[in-house]
């Protein structure tokens, strides 16, 4: 069959850029081997959310007596958490059918390989297409020290569905994956120790919200060894042990399993890159600012470009992407304003340069820090942990970055990128009224500090 586009993977990327090409009058085919929606709304962002909101109340019946509530009987059910999470996973990826079929998109189910012509050969079957948008994602990536056999080195996959809740975990590396399955078993009870290489968990975030963080969890009975490195496993016994190098020297940790979340690795093996002739650089597909790769007719999209590896990132490339083969007239996609989320208690979002960055471009800055503790709102939740940081221009008063860290900052970011996106300057922001009280007053309380005028604190 011949398509205007066939888009292959049906992740973010994928589906999202299906449906504006569907909206935008190609006839658009999806090709997928696995389900619609993929890690992201199967095995990542979405269902990793489901697990979290279960923590989180169960956080809340724990504490119960500090907002004077008393709730004497209450435990956990690990095998139902699990469940609730993937019957969240199942809706969505149903949502997503639902609207393959609504946008009159084909899906085509099976293993899709690139062929010249622009071709896609699926389990045997050729389809062609004027325009193909490859959109395979990533998956979890193993280090040679740390092999993961699926039972006691595990990566994000088995860390969702576990038959059985660990008693100990070790959880290797400190990114937004690391730290949001760290908070889900050390609030479901299981003893959690993190190993990160680098001197910071969150080492791509500010280093005060890298601080606050480790604070905190701490605080929660986490265990956090960093500049450290798990130089061996051994499985060989009934659960596994880590050699773990540090500063002090060697270290034996024992626990039932072993997390792995060191990051990612492209899925870009054996879908015919090396067959059409594609260039890849470094594990990525090296595009245009439009996506285009070095061969007419062939694209590609998030996590498999060198672009960040978030959902919202491939989903507007995509968008981009198709729009520009309509010959609208889009702009380029601005890397330097994109939110990291990062879902863990307290929640992390930040976007644009940090304080060090900053500084190491020699720029002449005016940093504000209002802490959620004096914020009504946090105080009144019960969730004062944490603050709101923001970094500005001194002569020009453009807002070059906002780190966060608390409950819900994770919604509260956008102010920052709509913000930024807008050239807001800081006395613009400064002069917004915004409303009382919310956790979203502490923005405007922290850019009142960083022009001298905050009132609260």
């Amino acid at each position: 069959m011949k398509y205007d586009i066939i888009v292959l993977g049906s992740g973010p990327g994928g589906y999202v850029t299906a449906i504006r090409a569907s909206q935008l009058g190609f006839k658009t085919a999806i090709v997928e081997k696995e389900n619609l929606g993929g890690v992201c709304l199967n095995w990542g962002c979405i269902p990793t959310k489901a697990l979290l909101k279960s923590a989180q109340v169960f956080e809340y019946l724990k504490h119960a007596d500090d907002y004077g509530l008393s709730v004497k009987d209450y435990d956990k059910d690990f095998d139902a958490v699990v469940k609730r999470s993937r019957n969240v996973a199942d809706g969505m990826s149903k949502g997503v059918q639902f609207l393959m079929k609504k946008n009159k998109i084909d899906v085509i189910e099976g293993y899709g390989k690139l062929k010249a012509g622009k071709k896609i050969d699926v389990d045997g079957r050729e389809y062609s297409a004027d325009n193909i948008i490859i959109a395979t994602g990533a998956r979890s990536r193993e280090l040679p020290s740390l092999p993961q056999d699926g039972k006691k080195v595990i990566g994000y996959r088995e860390a969702m569905t576990l038959k059985n809740q660990p008693k100990k975990m070790i959880v290797v590396g400190s990114g937004a994956i690391g730290v949001e399955f760290a908070y889900f078993y050390n609030s479901m009870g299981t003893d959690v120790t993190i190993v990160e290489f680098l001197p910071n968990v969150v080492p791509v975030e500010d280093e005060d919200v890298s601080k606050q963080l480790e604070r905190s969890f701490k605080k929660s009975g986490i265990k956090i060894m960093t500049s450290s490195e798990v130089t061996k496993v051994d499985t060989s016994g009934k659960g596994v042990k880590a050699t773990v190098k540090t500063k002090k020297g060697e270290e034996v940790l024992e626990a039932d399993i072993i997390l792995s979340a060191v990051g990612i690795k492209s899925n870009i093996e054996n879908i015919g890159l090396e067959d059409v002739g594609i260039v890849v650089d470094k594990d990525k597909i090296l595009v245009n600012d439009f996506y285009q790769t070095n061969i007419p007719g062939y694209y590609a999209i998030g996590d498999v470009t060198p672009g960040q590896a978030l959902a919202h990132v491939a989903s507007a490339e995509g968008i981009l992407c198709v729009e520009k083969l309509a010959g609208q007239h889009v702009e380029a996609l601005d890397y330097g304003n994109i939110p990291g989320c990062t879902y863990c208690s307290p929640e992390i979002a930040s976007v644009g340069l940090t304080e060090k960055q900053a500084k190491d471009k020699g720029l002449d800055i005016k940093v504000g820090k209002f802490p959620f503790s004096a914020s009504g709102k946090a105080s009144a939740a019960g969730t004062k942990d944490g603050f709101v940081k923001v970094i500005f221009d001194a002569k020009y008063g453009e807002w070059l970055g906002c780190h966060m860290i608390g409950a819900g900052v994770t919604d509260m970011i956008a102010e920052a990128v709509l913000g930024r996106k807008l050239e807001t300057t800081g006395h613009e922001v400064l002069k917004t009224v915004h409303p009382h009280p919310t956790m979203s007053e502490a923005v405007m309380e922290a850019v009142a500090d960083a022009y001298d005028e905050v009132i609260h604190l």
